[in-house]
C-alpha cells in the first residue's frame, strides 16, 4: 500500500477533533458558507461536470448513469438548497436521549456523541460530495470521500468549495477529504483503516458495494439495490394506483427509490391493468408479465424469477397478479433488496397487515416509492439509504451520522461497598 489514503484519513482524523468542538451555531454557520460556495463556484463545478460528461458519453455510459452524473444550474441550486436545510436542523451533539434515575440515586444518561471519521465511496452522483460532507460535519464528523472516476472533475471543483468554507470558518479542510486518485488500490488501502475509519459508507452499484464489503476492515452500512415493489389491493382507488405506478417507474427510472415490480390483485386487474399498461406504454415502459397480465396485451414479453430479482435503473417493469393479500406479501418476502414497498388500498386492515409483514426500509401507504429520500422524508439530505439492520435502517441523515454513549452521574457510589470497610484485625 501506498499510504496515500492513510495520510489523509490521519489529517481528517485530527481535523475532526476541531469539528466536534465546534458549537452549533458555528458548525450551522459552516453549512451555510458552504451553501454560498457552491453557489458563487457554480460556472467552475457545471464546467468541470461537463468535462466528466463528455468522458461518460465518449466511454458509452448508458442513460442512467448519464443522468446519474449530470449537473445543471437546477441541480446546483438544489445541493445548496439541502446544505441550507441540514444547516437548519437542530445540533444533535450533546442532545440527552434517555435519563432514569437507580434505586441508589445515579442518573444515567443516554448522550449522542459524533462517530468519527465517516468514509464515503461512490459513483457517479457528485452531489454526495457535497451532501456527504454536509451531513458529516454537522453531526460533529469528519468525511473522507472516495467518488468514482466518472465524476472526478465535478468532485474536485465542489471539494473546492467546500475547503473555501472551512477556511472561512477557520476550520482545517482536513475536515473535508477527497481521494483525487480514484486508482482501485486506494479503496482497498482505505479499507483497511480500521484504527482511523469508524464507519464506511458505500454508494453506488450492487458491485462496488459487495467489493466494499467483501474487503472492509472496518463497519459498513450496505444497500445493494432497490427492488422497490407496488402492490395495488383489491381496495385500491384505480386512478390513484395509476398516478403511484407512472410517478414510481416514470419520473426518473435510473434511481434506487425507482418501481421495479407491479403485483395487481386478481380482483381489480381487469378494471386497473388495461388501463396501467396503456399508460406505462405511453411513457416508453416495457412491461414483462406473467400469463395473467400478457392476456391483457399479447405482445408483452413473459417475466421470468430473474426479472422479480432485477432492479433495472430503466424504462422496464416486471408485472404479475397475486390472488391475495398474502400472495403479494410472499412475492416481496421471496424478491425484496429491503428498500421500499408501496401498497395502494382503501382498506385500513389491508395496510396495516402489509405495514406489519413488510420488514423494509420504508413502506409507503397510498404514497410514492420516490418519496424513499432523506431530503423528502425531512432529512434534509442522505448520506445513503441503509438496508443493513444495524443503527441505521432506511435513508440516513445527521442523526444516524451520531451514536449513543452512556454519563452516569453519581455522588460517590461504589458497586461493592463491603470492600471499604475496615479488614477484621489478625488473631
Amino acid at each position: 500500500m501506498s499510504g496515500y489514503v492513510r495520510a489523509l484519513a490521519q489529517a481528517a482524523r485530527a481535523a475532526q477533533a476541531h469539528v466536534a468542538a465546534a458549537s452549533g451555531d458555528m458548525r450551522q454557520a459552516l453549512l451555510e458558507a458552504m451553501a454560498a460556495q457552491l453557489l458563487a463556484g457554480q460556472d467552475a463545478i457545471l464546467a468541470a461536470n461537463a468535462q466528466d460528461m463528455a468522458r461518460a458519453q465518449a466511454a458509452g455510459a448508458n442513460k442512467a448513469a448519464l443522468d446519474r452524473l449530470r449537473l445543471d444550474a437546477a441541480r446546483v441550486q438544489g445541493m445548496a438548497d439541502a446544505l441550507r436545510e441540514v444547516a437548519a436542523q437542530t445540533d444533535p451533539l450533546g442532545e440527552i436521549t434517555r435519563r432514569d434515575s437507580r434505586p441508589n440515586g445515579m442518573v444515567v444518561e443516554r448522550q449522542r456523541i459524533p462517530l468519527g471519521l465517516v468514509a464515503m465511496i461512490f459513483e457517479a452522483r457528485p452531489n454526495v460530495t457535497a451532501e456527504a460532507a454536509a451531513l458529516c460535519l454537522k453531526a460533529g464528523n469528519a468525511v473522507l470521500l472516495r467518488g468514482g472516476s466518472e465524476a472526478a472533475a465535478s468532485n474536485a471543483a465542489i471539494a473546492d468549495c467546500l475547503h473555501m468554507a472551512l477556511r472561512e470558518m477557520g476550520l482545517p479542510e482536513a475536515a473535508v477529504a477527497l481521494v483525487t486518485d480514484t486508482a482501485r488500490e486506494h479503496v482497498l488501502e482505505l479499507l483497511q483503516l480500521s484504527d482511523l475509519v469508524d464507519l464506511a459508507i458505500p454508494r453506488g452499484g450492487e458491485s462496488l458495494i459487495r467489493f466494499v464489503a467483501e474487503h472492509a476492515r472496518v463497519p459498513v452500512i450496505k444497500h445493494y439495490k432497490g427492488v422497490c415493489h407496488l402492490y395495488v389491493d383489491r381496495a385500491a382507488d384505480v386512478e390513484q394506483a395509476i398516478a403511484l405506478l407512472l410517478d414510481g417507474k416514470a419520473s426518473r427510472p435510473g434511481v434506487c427509490n425507482a418501481l421495479e415490480t407491479l403485483l395487481v390483485h386478481r380482483d381489480i386487474a381487469p378494471a386497473f391493468l388495461p388501463r396501467a399498461l396503456a399508460a406505462l406504454k405511453a411513457r416508453g415502459v416495457v412491461v414483462r408479465g406473467d400469463a395473467a397480465v400478457r392476456a391483457c396485451d399479447p405482445a408483452l414479453a413473459a417475466a421470468t424469477d430473474a426479472d422479480f430479482d432485477a432492479e433495472f435503473l430503466d424504462l422496464v417493469i416486471a408485472a404479475r397478479v397475486v390472488d391475495s393479500l398474502e400472495d403479494a406479501i410472499a412475492h416481496i418476502h421471496r424478491h425484496t433488496s429491503d428498500h421500499t414497498e408501496v401498497i395502494v388500498t382503501e382498506d385500513p386492515a389491508a395496510a396495516a397487515a402489509f405495514v406489519h409483514a413488510i420488514r423494509s426500509s420504508a413502506v409507503m401507504v397510498n404514497a410514492s416509492s420516490r418519496f424513499n429520500d432523506g431530503g423528502q422524508l425531512g432529512l434534509g439530505a442522505e448520506i445513503g439509504i441503509s438496508t443493513t439492520r444495524l443503527h441505521a435502517y432506511g435513508p440516513m441523515g445527521v442523526e444516524a451520522l451520531t451514536i449513543e454513549r452512556f454519563v452516569v452521574r453519581g455522588n460517590g457510589q461504589v458497586r461493592h461497598p463491603e470492600l471499604l470497610r475496615d479488614p477484621p484485625a489478625d488473631c
